[in-house]
């Protein structure tokens, strides 16, 4: 028996879960044996395990994963919006103080410039999360504009130099007929 693999007595054990489709961790795990010795006991035997499930499994987690992050990217922008709506919305304000710690409050058309700082700073991470988790589109219609723009003004430069061209060359042309 080589090293590092269950006994002989085993095999056909080991065999008969692996006919049944059985993984690696799930041989293992029926067997009480280590999923390295399954692994080198499957080896062993010419055994191999088919992998395309656990691709499957996998590539299904990764879109969930990136739908979850969408879902939480579009929560953040929300969360963003509704605290930047909070800086121009009335607030109280309060304090406690004085010798007998009295409570004071004052209702306002909008929360102080501090208060509105914090909530634009807060906002902002808000947004910055979001387009970690979701990068914002790389290239936008506003660049394709750019350059399509930029192609036309260099056709119509081009064009304009070779009318002047063609028109000085006529009027070469035509200056000693008379």
């Amino acid at each position: 028996m080589p090293g590092g693999t269950t006994s002989a007595d085993r095999f056909d054990e080991f065999r008969d879960l692996h006919a049944q489709g059985y993984g690696r961790n799930r041989i293992a795990r029926e067997m009480g044996i280590a999923p390295v010795v399954a692994s080198r006991t499957a080896e062993h035997l010419g055994l191999t395990f088919d992998r395309s499930k656990i691709q499957a499994a996998t590539e299904a987690r990764l879109a969930d994963l990136a739908e979850r992050r969408s879902i939480l990217a579009e929560d953040l922008i929300g969360d963003a919006e509704k605290l930047r709506a909070q800086m121009w919305q009335p607030a109280v304000i309060f304090s406690f103080g004085g010798k007998d710690n009295t409570y004071a409050e004052e209702h306002v058309s909008e929360p102080p410039s501090a208060d509105k700082r914090a909530l634009m700073s807060t906002a902002g991470m808000a947004i910055d999360r979001s387009l970690k988790l979701a990068p914002a589109e790389e290239s936008s219609n506003l660049d394709s504009a750019k350059s399509m723009l930029g192609s036309l003004g260099d056709a119509l430069v081009a064009f304009s130099r070779a009318e002047d061209e063609r028109e000085d060359g006529q009027s070469s042309d035509g200056a000693g007929e008379a």
